[in-house]
């Protein structure tokens, strides 16, 4: 099966330079990255090794990641906007 991968520098090209700033900078920041990433991982090896799941299992992860990823967002553009990162 062919997954698009969701990784945040895929995500979010443009704030390349914001990612990784934040990631060294802003504790919170990286934290929330590193969980995406796990949450986004755990998704995409469900759906490419065809392991069975109930719906209500991976539609929950995929929940979680939307909102980190909804976090992860709105922190890279205040950071752009030169506006304090919240934690």
């Amino acid at each position: 099966m062919q997954v698009e991968h969701h990784d945040l520098h895929h995500e979010f090209p443009e704030f390349s330079d914001a990612i990784h700033a934040l990631k060294i900078e802003h504790h919170h920041f990286a934290r929330l990255f590193d969980e995406y990433h796990h949450v986004t991982k755990n998704v995409e090896r469900l759906e490419e090794e065809n392991i069975p799941v109930d719906d209500f299992t991976i539609e929950e992860l995929k929940k979680k990641r939307i909102k980190l990823k909804d976090d992860l967002y709105h922190m890279l553009v205040a950071f752009k906007a030169g506006q304090k990162v919240s934690a």
